[in-house]
Parts: C-alpha cells; sequence; structure tokens
C-alpha cells in the first residue's frame, strides 16, 4: 500500500491538472483541521485522496470526494479496501469526478463492481455549468434577460467588484445569509484555513461587492485547471434593490475567464430534472430551489454527477446509519 505525504500528492496530481479542487493536498488540510483525516494513496497511475471521519469506537467512515484520479480504477481499489479495513470504516463513499453521461461513455460502471447506489450525497450532484470558452457578450446573450438587466443595473447604480482578503468581512456577509435564509455556515477559522491554503497558490479568491464603500455581497471562488468552481457566497440584508450578487458572479466568470477556465461550475441546484425543476422553482423555496431561481438566468448547462457510491464493510452498521439518515 503506497501511501503519498501531502508534497508527493501534489507532484502527482501534476500529471492531472484538471483533477477537481477537491482532491487537492490543500482540500484534505483544509477539512484534517475540521474533524477529517487525509490519506492519500496511489497504484501506478491512479490515485485518490480519501477522507476519514472518526465515530465512537473507533469505527470511521471514509470519503472520497470527486475521485479517484488517473485511469484504471481497479488497480487502487485493493489498497483502498486494506486502508479502510485498517481504520475500522463502516463504509466508503465516493463520489466521482463525472457525469453521468460521461460515465457512459467511459464505460464506467455506474455503479461499478462491489459498489451499490447511494441514496445519500455529501455534495450537490446535480449543478449548472456555464460555458467560459466563447466571448463575453456570447455568454451574457446566453443568460436570461432579466440576469442580463440586472448585471447592467448593478453597474449603472455603481456597484464595484473586486478581489478582497478579508475573511471576517466575508463571514460577516455569510452569517447574515445563514439567518436570513436559514441554512448553516462553516466557522470563521474555516473560511480563513481555507484562503490561507488556497490562495498563496492562485487557487481561490474572495471576490467582493460594493456600493460607497460598503459590502454587499461575496463570494469565494476556486480554480484549478480549466475549471472554476463557486462555493461560498453571502449578501447583506441592504441595497439588495441594486442586484449586487448577479453583478459579482458575472465578475467571478469574468475573472475565472481571465485564467483560462473553460467553465464555471455554479455548484449546486436541486437534484431534479430540467422540465421538473422548470415546473416548480417559482412555487418552491426549500432546499436548494431558492438558489436555483437565481442561479438559471447566467446560462448554465444543467449536468449531474455520476453517483454516489457506497462500498460497505460492515452492513449490520451501515442498516443503522441508512435508519439514522432516513430519520
Amino acid at each position: 500500500m503506497t501511501e503519498l505525504n501531502a508534497h508527493e500528492w501534489n507532484d502527482f496530481l501534476r500529471q492531472y491538472p484538471e483533477a477537481h479542487a477537491l482532491q487537492t493536498a490543500a482540500w484534505g488540510e483544509l477539512k484534517s483541521d475540521f474533524g477529517w483525516d487525509a490519506v492519500r494513496l496511489r497504484a501506478d497511475d491512479v490515485g485518490a485522496q480519501i477522507l476519514f471521519r472518526r465515530l465512537p469506537l473507533g469505527f470511521t467512515l471514509a470519503y472520497i470526494p470527486k475521485g479517484p484520479i488517473g485511469a484504471g480504477w481497479e488497480k487502487l481499489w485493493p489498497q483502498v479496501d486494506q486502508l479502510c479495513r485498517k481504520r475500522k470504516a463502516i463504509f466508503l463513499k465516493v463520489e466521482p469526478d463525472l457525469w453521468t453521461g460521461e460515465a457512459d461513455a467511459l464505460g464506467v460502471e455506474n455503479p461499478p463492481p462491489g459498489f451499490r447506489l447511494s441514496p445519500h450525497d455529501v455534495q450537490p450532484p446535480r449543478t449548472l455549468l456555464v460555458d467560459l470558452l466563447p466571448s463575453e457578450e456570447e455568454i451574457l446573450a446566453r443568460m436570461k434577460q432579466k440576469t442580463r438587466y440586472n448585471i447592467r443595473l448593478g453597474i449603472k447604480k455603481g456597484v464595484v467588484v473586486h478581489p478582497n482578503d478579508d475573511v471576517d468581512a466575508f463571514f460577516h456577509l455569510m452569517g447574515l445569509t445563514g439567518e436570513r435564509a436559514e441554512f448553516g455556515v462553516h466557522s470563521l477559522e474555516y473560511y480563513r484555513r481555507a484562503y490561507e491554503l488556497f490562495h498563496p497558490q492562485g487557487l481561490c479568491e474572495i471576490l467582493q461587492a460594493e456600493y460607497q464603500g460598503e459590502p454587499l455581497a461575496a463570494l469565494m471562488v476556486f480554480t484549478r485547471g480549466q475549471r472554476a468552481w463557486y462555493l461560498y457566497g453571502a449578501s447583506s440584508n441592504r441595497h439588495r434593490n441594486l442586484m449586487p450578487t448577479y453583478l459579482l458572479q458575472w465578475e467571478a466568470m469574468r475573472w475565472a475567464k481571465g485564467r483560462g477556465c473553460a467553465e464555471y461550475d455554479l455548484w449546486g441546484v436541486p437534484d431534479a430534472d430540467a422540465d421538473e425543476l422548470e415546473a416548480n422553482f417559482m412555487q418552491r423555496s426549500d432546499g436548494l430551489w431558492g438558489v436555483y431561481r437565481f442561479k438559471r438566468g447566467f446560462g448554465g448547462e444543467l449536468q449531474r454527477s455520476a453517483g454516489p457510491w457506497d462500498r460497505v464493510y460492515r452492513p449490520w452498521f451501515y442498516a443503522l446509519y441508512r435508519v439514522w439518515m432516513m430519520r
């Protein structure tokens, strides 16, 4: 079993410039600071960063976010099984960095042998991808008319967007948004650590929208290779009529495009097909439905990830986990 440290893992990932940000050593270090253990395995030209969550009595949950990396995953699974059993994992959850159609085209079984489809995901399985390859004018033309109007309104009214390293200000806006929308947010230390790990490598930026010097909205965008991901975003309760979040997203897309990115992942919409989303987004506001109303306007393509897949090592405990999740 070949375990790699963070430096060795980064060397391995240089072969795969399009590997997902959640498979970087920086992400593993971030999660290790907040309750997980990150272990990185390699078998020839395929590898995976596995996160372990400690449970009572020495048991763990194992999780591979947006991996494995490379081709020929069957070479890696024996090492993964050995590690998971050593760490008393109840099961391993894999959320591959594959869209459903890509898995079919590559001949990847969904789920692979030895796995089962899981009813529970960690990352949102469905998202909207904005194509950044066309010109800015073409990207804007693909957006909904109301979204283009709101972007231009923000510009006309004097909203400005710029990079900002004030993580405390970002966290303040996250708190306001979480309270308003009734969803949980990470701690200040979490966002600060994420920024410290990713920003010096050029893999992350905080963009902030302001009006007359007052912060109105901010987001944290991550990038690697030709992809960018909008993972965290927040807005103030003031001056919402200036539509700062629309201009903020547009400037994040322009920032990503300027760095050579080909796509911008809006990261998370309800897990429903296009017809259901369009039929219900005006009536529903639960879960991710509220953000879908906002994100749909940017002209992205609806995609769904393959998986998630579970590989069970302790069936009885896994059955308890499923009952607990259902409740």
